[in-house]
């Protein structure tokens, strides 16, 4: 195991040179002179011409290549045209931001998903397994703009039970220390600070995890019929067992490695599709960042951000492959 997990790390190697080159080439065909967008378009040509050359936009793009990736290699992700400010040191607070709100989405998406496919197989073709599917199908479908526009016009200003905008509350702000407001708010002891965050989550975090729970709950469903079907099942209950515990103790653990390939992707695609659910409801997330630095031709802010998402991603994806062998000893990697 340790042999293939230090093979798959460097394996990253030439994944991750791959993306920032990519990235690199890309962002820098996106029309627009970044040394014009900070100085604005009164600025005369000796200006624009000065900045360039301070940031290096003056220089062949393999030497700006080649210089950013020996920053990368010593831990500089460089600085921000736009802020001045190296850019890991304010991109920590963007991204716990987001990794706070995919979590918070995948956990709703992972129990509720997992329990409405694994209920929907052991009621096959009930009102439940059919009222199940269809909310299912709806959830793949709407659109996520549209369905956090809703949440936020039904609970927020009809109802007025949840805020429709931001992290806290304005006026009692969180004292950061890891940027994880509900652990932050769990070591200080602030528990009424705790549910504002709560709170704030809730919208924007069943907004996210309206896709991969419909997708988890297909999956379940599709698989547990498929293992429910194995004579092992139908021994269990020869044999007196009850049934809840025959599927959530031996079916289940047979049935869920499809679903855990599912859930790995989903949680990549949350960490770089969350820019749409970050916009609806103000969330500074990583996603804001990245999207707020292309207007300004950011181009490390861009390069940082996409690259911490592919790494994450990618490690993801790891965490999956060992997970196959800790939940089925069958699987052997070598």
């Amino acid at each position: 195991m340790l042999h293939y997990i230090g093979k798959r790390l460097l394996q990253l190697i030439p994944v991750l040179l791959g993306m920032t080159f990519i990235v690199f080439m890309i962002i820098r065909a996106i029309p627009g002179d970044p040394a014009k967008v900070i100085l604005g378009q009164q600025a005369t040509k000796e200006a624009v011409a000065a900045l360039r050359a301070n940031l290096g936009l003056d220089n062949p793009w393999y030497i700006q290549y080649f210089h950013y990736l020996g920053g990368l290699l010593t831990g500089d992700l460089g600085e921000s045209m736009r802020t001045k400010v190296p850019v890991s040191t304010e991109i920590w607070s963007y991204l716990a931001a987001t990794l706070e709100l995919s979590l918070f989405a995948m956990i709703l998406a992972i129990v509720i998903g997992v329990n409405a496919g694994i209920i929907s197989a052991w009621f096959q073709n009930s009102w439940f397994d059919y009222t199940a599917m269809v909310f299912a199908l709806v959830g793949v479908s709407v659109p996520i703009f549209w369905l956090g526009l809703m949440g936020q016009w039904t609970f927020g200003t009809q109802l007025d039970w949840l805020p429709t905008t931001g992290r806290e509350d304005t006026r009692d702000p969180v004292t950061a220390i890891t940027h994880l407001y509900i652990l932050d708010t769990i070591i200080q002891g602030r528990f009424d600070q705790l549910i504002v965050v709560l709170k704030h989550l809730i919208l924007p975090a069943f907004a996210l995890a309206t896709i991969p729970m419909a997708i988890i709950a297909r999956m379940t469903r599709s698989s547990m019929l498929e293992v429910m079907r194995s004579d092992y099942v139908r021994t269990a209950r020869a044999k007196g067992q009850k049934m809840f515990i025959v599927i959530y103790k031996h079916a289940l653990k047979n049935a869920i490695i499809p679903v855990l390939t599912v859930i790995g992707l989903q949680m990549g695609l949350l960490l770089g599709g969350a820019i749409l659910t970050e916009t609806i409801f103000s969330w500074p997330g990583i996603g804001r960042y990245v999207y707020d630095a292309i207007s300004f031709r950011d181009y490390p802010v861009i390069q940082s951000g996409i690259l911490i998402i592919a790494f994450i991603f990618v490690m993801i994806n790891l965490i999956v492959d060992i997970l196959y062998s800790v939940i089925d000893p069958r699987i052997k990697y070598k």
